[in-house]
Order: structure tokens, then C-alpha cells, then sequence
């Protein structure tokens, strides 16, 4: 198909093309304006008991306790998990992710720290879905040390090392401008060719069942 054609084709079915560009408007409103959201994060650690050899906790961070950390996470992962987060009124996006100890050298789950997300339109529904989270991932540290009879003198302690917080989410406006008027004029060019070749393609078969002689006609 020559430029000539699809100038043709796109003068022809014009109104697909309106269509398009109202669609794109409307989509470059929603990016220029979009609904605020919000991210609220905390930092979780497991700390092991208070001994004699090691009087501080946060010394004796070992991969056992990160081994147990990502046990809980892919508990609260799971169906059932998720009911109970939902119990306890965790309604909106949240995320559990298990850090590193901040080298590219250190292992995977070294250190047992979680990192707690949640997104939501109001900063204080953010904060407010980070808590539960991290109340629920406290309870199941719980009762797993209750199931297995560990005194509490012995018992390893979820320890919040940064309080919840939110932060606005700031994305590049430039970008989705970009992202939208290309979406909108490939959907329109694309939708007004593929319509006028359907329409021509109907027309030209109904014109060549018209031509056809009938059986009586034949006949004679």
C-alpha cells in the first residue's frame, strides 16, 4: 500500500481517526493529572536472643534467622496467607521483599531483614497497611516458635529497624506524554486502515454477487 492509498484511506474513514485522537486526549488528561498515590516502606528484622557471648542482637544476625525470615515471607505468600492478611485489613498492594546486606558479593537471604511495601491513594492508608502487614509477619514468627516449644527467654524477636513511612510517587510525565500520543496515533491509523479495507472487501464481494447470472438466467 503506497502513502497515496493510506491518505486515502485515513480521508475516507476520518472518523476513526477523530475517535482516536478524543481517546488519546483523554489518556493525556488522566497522565497529566494522574490519581496520587502513595508507597509506604519499613525495614523488619529478625533479632535472636540475648546471650552472653553476644549481648547485642544486631551482631549476631545469621543466615539461619534470614533462612526463617523468607520461610514466614512464603507463608504470608501463600493462599492462606493471603487470608490472613486480609483479615486483617489489608486491602490494598503490599509487598514483601527479603534484602540483601547491601553488597553485590553477599548472598541471597545473609542478613534477616524484610523490606514491607504497600501502595495506596492516602499516605496514611499506606502507613496504616504497613503496620498490619508487619504484625501479621510478627504473629506467624510466633506461633512458629510456639509450635515447636521454644521458651520465651529463647525466642527470636521481629524487631521494626525503620519506622513506616510513605512517599509520593513522582513518575515521568514527558515519558507517558510520549507513550500516550504514540499508542493513540498507532491505534488510530491502524483501526481506520483495517476498517476501510473490511468495508472495501464487502463491497467488492457484494458487487460481484449482484454480477452473478441466476440459475434461471443460466438457463436461458
Amino acid at each position: 500500500m503506497s502513502p497515496g492509498n493510506v491518505a486515502d484511506a485515513l480521508l475516507r474513514r476520518w472518523y476513526v481517526v477523530v475517535v482516536a485522537l478524543l481517546l488519546t486526549a483523554a489518556g493525556a488528561h488522566q497522565v497529566v493529572r494522574p490519581a496520587p498515590e502513595y508507597v509506604g516502606s519499613a525495614v523488619v528484622v529478625l533479632k535472636p536472643p540475648v546471650t552472653r557471648n553476644q549481648p547485642n542482637q544486631l551482631t549476631n544476625l545469621q543466615p539461619p534467622l534470614a533462612a526463617l525470615s523468607y520461610a514466614v515471607v512464603q507463608q504470608l505468600r501463600s493462599p492462606a496467607g493471603t487470608e490472613a492478611l486480609r483479615a486483617a485489613g489489608v486491602r490494598d498492594t503490599y509487598r514483601l521483599v527479603p534484602r540483601n546486606s547491601g553488597t553485590s558479593a553477599t548472598p541471597q537471604y545473609l542478613i534477616p531483614s524484610l523490606q514491607v511495601q504497600s501502595q495506596a491513594s492516602d499516605a496514611r492508608a499506606a502507613v496504616t497497611a504497613v503496620r498490619r502487614v508487619i504484625d501479621v509477619y510478627s504473629a506467624h514468627v510466633e506461633r512458629l516458635q510456639s509450635a515447636q516449644g521454644v521458651p520465651d527467654r529463647s525466642r527470636i524477636a521481629p524487631t521494626v529497624l525503620t519506622s513506616p513511612s510513605a512517599a509520593l510517587v513522582r513518575g515521568d510525565r514527558s515519558r507517558a506524554l510520549a507513550g500516550t500520543a504514540l499508542l493513540g496515533a498507532a491505534g488510530g491509523v491502524l483501526g481506520a486502515l483495517w476498517l476501510d479495507r473490511w468495508l472495501v472487501g464487502r463491497r467488492t464481494a457484494a458487487g460481484h454477487g449482484r454480477r452473478q447470472p441466476g440459475p434461471v438466467a443460466a438457463a436461458r
